[in-house]
């Protein structure tokens, strides 16, 4: 199934108080990434969540810089976005492989509530798809981490 079938879905209820998200990007294609973002942030607004976006190099430094986020405890929640286009190379395998393989490996050492977007995509244009206004997969990183945050809140921290 694509997942430009999928229903974006609803933002839960939260108990509690709101998160404090972080949002880490990696503007390789500003473009496509500053979409998502843009996605990501209307979510949050919309229920007044506080949250900061702070730019880095690129996706192979995405993991890197969530555990470095993670360490600093000042964030509840975080979003990872970035882009990676297919080349001519093996390069991208690389890149994709260890940057998603780092972004699971910090999310489960430090418990993260996380949002994904992280385009992995053959062309650019497959990624302008996925972080517009009509298909975006930054808004749909922010629910899926909402979504964890509500498991959170009704579980307690473990």
């Amino acid at each position: 199934m694509s997942t430009a079938d999928a229903v974006l879905g609803d933002i839960p209820a939260l108990e509690g108080t709101l998160p404090s998200v972080l949002i880490i990007t990696a503007p390789y294609y500003k473009a496509v990434v500053n979409g998502m973002a843009d996605g990501a942030r209307a979510v949050l607004d919309r229920i007044e969540a506080e949250h900061e976006t702070v730019e880095i190099a690129g996706a192979y430094e995405l993991p890197q810089a969530l555990r470095i986020a993670a360490a600093a405890e000042r964030f509840d929640a975080f979003i990872v976005i970035g882009c990676v286009v297919k080349g001519e190379t093996d390069h991208y395998d690389f890149i994709c492989r260890a940057a998603m393989d780092g972004i699971l490996k910090v999310a489960l050492e430090h418990k993260l509530c996380l949002g994904t977007a992280l385009l992995t995509v053959d062309t650019l244009a497959q990624a302008e798809a996925r972080s517009g206004a009509e298909h975006n997969k930054g808004a749909e990183a922010a629910i899926a981490m909402l979504k964890q945050v509500a498991l959170v809140h009704h579980l307690g921290r473990i």
